[in-house]
């Protein structure tokens, strides 16, 4: 039986529409999209053949448990994208959010287990040397979201954070009056080497174009909506003129809650990170005035491929996710 749209729509990554497009050789497609689709109808048998089956390869994937709802969509992503590939056996692990001990453990657990390793890694001695022990096994290893230096790696799959966060200052700075404002920061944990790089974007964006700007605030919030929540009402207590927030990781939602209980959803500008499911109904409220998206479906299509290549020893070219701005009135399909 001849595969179907969705099958080749899940296989690549992309949606129906764009699959459409495709394969009715109509304009709107990038070529490297292009290239992707044709390569998954073909394998797929679209075409009415199919390649001969691919040696099955072992992939893990390690990610931080918890509520962050784009860590969520991009384990959907993982999973559906390598159910929709044949010839990998995959598994996805959850690891105790921001402890790198936990982290270290599930990587050694590994090593002699699997052919590929893609991970949001957290910049730790204990995660470097596993990583290391991994290069030492022979074992592909991706970092994911988060980067980390100074070990041998296939490969980082993610946005740019220290331009993301000079995006989000920008946007900041723009959307609040010349006059002096106060402004708050909100991470996840700055032991997320990518949390740490989008806050040094923010602030030297601030310090060079926006110094009206005084960040009077800067909380470390695990990701967490209840933590968020109870920070935001905290922070709003203490300077009842605060003009901004920029969410550098998760817990959007818990931040927004806080806002509208105090009615200040209107008049703090809000600037966050990733368009989820709890994000995308603060845009349409306007609590949120824009979300920095990077689409998990694309990080986790590429991270997938720069794995599966380098253990075939197959060139891959390497497209990384865009930075990409939603406000209300561009919120995408899917």
């Amino acid at each position: 039986m001849r595969s179907t749209l969705i099958d080749i729509a899940k296989g690549s990554g992309v949606s129906t529409a764009t699959v459409d497009r495709v394969l009715n050789n109509r304009a709107g497609v990038s070529g490297r999209t292009r290239a992707i689709v044709m390569e998954t109808a073909t394998r797929l048998g679209y075409f009415g053949q199919s390649e001969p089956a691919t040696e099955c390869i072992r992939l893990d994937f390690v990610l931080p448990e918890g509520t962050n709802t784009f860590i969520a969509n991009l384990k959907a992503q993982i999973d559906r994208q390598c159910a929709a590939q044949e010839g990998i056996d995959h598994r996805i692990h959850a690891v105790e959010g921001f402890n790198p001990q936990s982290l270290a453990r599930k990587l050694a657990s590994l090593r002699s287990a699997t052919q590929g390793i893609a991970l949001v890694a957290l910049d730790h001695p204990a995660v470097r040397e596993e990583m290391r022990a991994l290069g030492e096994a022979g074992v592909k290893v991706v970092t994911l979201a988060s980067d980390i230096l100074h070990v041998a790696r296939t490969g980082y799959v993610g946005i740019d954070n220290r331009a993301a966060g000079r995006l989000g200052g920008y946007l900041l700075g723009r959307l609040l009056p010349a006059n002096p404002c106060k402004i708050a920061l909100f991470a996840g944990s700055l032991s997320y080497r990518g949390h740490e790089e989008r806050e040094m974007g923010f602030r030297h964006i601030v310090s060079e174009e926006f110094r009206h700007l005084e960040v009077v605030q800067m909380r470390e919030i695990r990701d967490d909506r209840q933590r968020a929540y109870d920070e935001t009402i905290a922070l709003l207590d203490r300077h009842p003129d605060l003009a901004g927030i920029y969410n550098i990781g998760g817990g959007s939602s818990g931040i927004g809650q806080a806002l509208d209980d105090r009615r200040r959803g209107r008049s703090v500008a809000f600037i966050g990170h990733e368009l989820t499911e709890h994000s995308k109904p603060l845009l349409l409220s306007g609590t949120m005035d824009a979300v920095i998206d990077q689409n998990p479906r694309v990080e986790a299509r590429e991270a997938i491929g720069l794995l599966s290549s380098a253990i075939r020893g197959r060139p891959f070219e390497y497209h990384p996710p865009r930075l990409q701005v939603i406000f209300r009135e561009n919120i995408p399909e899917n």
